[in-house]
């Protein structure tokens, strides 16, 4: 059995599969966040505009 990274305490402990593992959750980790936050122009601008209501006195 391989020692695992938690417990590993040099780099040679890192194994193959270890590597492959890391490098899956890291493009999961990515894909996941530009799915929740969208970084193209499109969505940028997109925000609700607020104008301010200012009463005009009669005199």
């Amino acid at each position: 059995m391989t020692k695992r990274i938690g417990t590993a305490t040099t780099l040679k402990d890192f194994t193959r599969r270890d590597f492959i593992a890391s490098s899956v959750l890291t493009a999961v980790l990515f894909t996941a966040a530009l799915l929740l936050f969208p970084a193209n122009h499109e969505t940028e601008g997109k925000s609700p505009q607020v104008t301010a209501q200012v009463a005009v006195s009669p005199h």
